[in-house]
């Protein structure tokens, strides 16, 4: 392989030559690991509670209501105050959740509601604390640098989400989720520490008080900008209806015969996602030289939505007892979803950080992590109950037809989106 074509295929690690960009990044490798623990460790203790794919699905309600809320208050926020302090702030709030998450566990509660009101009140901190994060991003690096960066981030989510869930599945039976919350407190002073490092980031623009008004103000300035409004529209389609996860401890259970507290194969599904965007991540050179990037995004959705079908067929023929081939053509469809999904967020990413301003940036964050983190708990709610009315495999199946359908809509209520072309500087 010659240097040019490994440039243009593997990804491009320049931004990582900024100190602050870098600790950040290295710190929250450890982090997202935790992280993508807990994530399992939710739905799987409301399952192990109630047997009940529906209430699994309720933790999308429940997470979905404080990501609205101090999303949309967080950016402002983060347009307002410094934004070193505030993801100082935030990143405490969450270590302290999952401290409370480990406490219940620990001391077992098990009371569903109580797993629930912990879920929203870490939604909260992580609603205020991405926005920000992300603001921050455009001001450590230049422009031209901004897809590699969104890139880099991506996949060390990604390798997180992968590392979290397949941790969890090994673990849990071994240690209890009690021990697992509290490694999930523990990693996020990883990310504490790259913040506490950070410069001071002061507002650019007016400072304002980050009430309602501010909020709106941001709404106003999005409903301006035609490209931004058809990216979170097209997102929200591709989450609602084509992400399956609420589903996967009733699957694995059901179709692919893990214990009822869990087990390799739901451990294997919660990963599947996060290895393909791995894959992608790693082989994401090329994103920079994408000029037409609103075309790309759509196709990429589109591929997500026929990933998910596969995914719901692959289901409907699997049985507890039958051939393990059918769980690897699952993971199969789910991984190929989770590499194309890489590539649609880093594209929205860099959408968004380039053409809005930086004093309506954070704003703008927050309205990208309640389509982002918001959509998902949507779908899970709509997933639960369609499970619980037809299926797990007609759920999955179907979701992915809708987003196939719903997109096709969206292009040709934004035709701007697919003509956009990203500037160079």
């Amino acid at each position: 392989m010659t240097e040019v074509t490994r440039r243009r295929l593997l990804a491009d690690v320049t931004p990582l030559q900024n100190q602050d960009f870098r600790r950040l990044w290295v710190a929250s490798i450890v982090t997202v690991i935790g992280a993508q623990i807990s994530v399992v460790l939710v739905p799987l203790q409301v399952y192990e509670i109630t047997r009940s794919s529906a209430y699994v699905g309720l933790t999308g309600l429940f997470g979905l209501v404080p990501l609205v809320v101090f999303g949309l208050w967080g950016g402002a926020l983060a347009d307002v105050m410094d934004r070193r302090r505030l993801m100082t702030i935030t990143t405490i709030g969450l270590a302290v959740t999952s401290v409370l998450f480990w406490v219940q566990a620990a001391a077992g509660v098990n009371n569903v509601w109580l797993v629930l009101a912990l879920f929203s009140l870490q939604q909260a901190f992580f609603a205020v604390n991405s926005p920000t994060r992300n603001a921050i991003i455009p001001r450590l690096l230049p422009s031209r640098a901004l897809p590699a960066a969104n890139s880099l981030n991506m996949t060390v989510f990604q390798f997180g989400a992968i590392a979290g869930p397949l941790l969890a599945g090994v673990l849990v039976p071994l240690t209890g989720l009690a021990v697992l919350y509290l490694v999930d407190a523990i990693a996020l002073m990883a990310t504490l520490w790259a913040v506490l490092r950070l410069p001071a980031l002061p507002p650019t623009g007016p400072t304002t008080r980050a009430g309602l008004r501010a909020v709106l103000d941001g709404f106003a300035y999005l409903s301006t900008q035609k490209v931004l409004l058809a990216s979170f529209v097209v997102d929200i389609i591709a989450m609602v209806f084509g992400m399956p996860r609420a589903l996967f401890p009733q699957i694995a259970h059901e179709s692919f015969g893990d214990p009822l507290s869990g087990g390799a194969a739901l451990g294997l599904l919660f990963a599947a996602m996060s290895a393909g965007a791995v894959i992608g991540g790693v082989f994401s050179g090329w994103l920079p030289g994408v000029r037409y990037q609103g075309r790309a995004v759509v196709a990429c959705i589109v591929a997500w939505g026929l990933a998910m079908v596969g995914f719901g067929v692959a289901v409907g023929f699997a049985t507890p007892d039958g051939s393990p081939v059918l769980l690897w053509v699952a993971l199969g469809f789910l991984a190929f979803g989770g590499a194309v999904d890489m590539v649609s967020a880093a594209f929205r990413s860099t959408m968004l950080q380039q053409v809005a301003t930086d004093e309506m940036r954070g704003r703008l964050q927050g309205v990208f992590i309640v389509v982002v983190a918001g959509g998902p708990r949507i779908g899970d709610v709509l997933h639960g109950a369609a499970a619980f009315a037809f299926g797990t495999a007609v759920a999955a199946a179907g979701g992915g037809v809708l987003v196939v359908i719903g997109v096709g809509l969206a292009c040709l209520a934004f035709p701007m989106f697919l003509r956009y072309r990203v500037r160079r500087d």
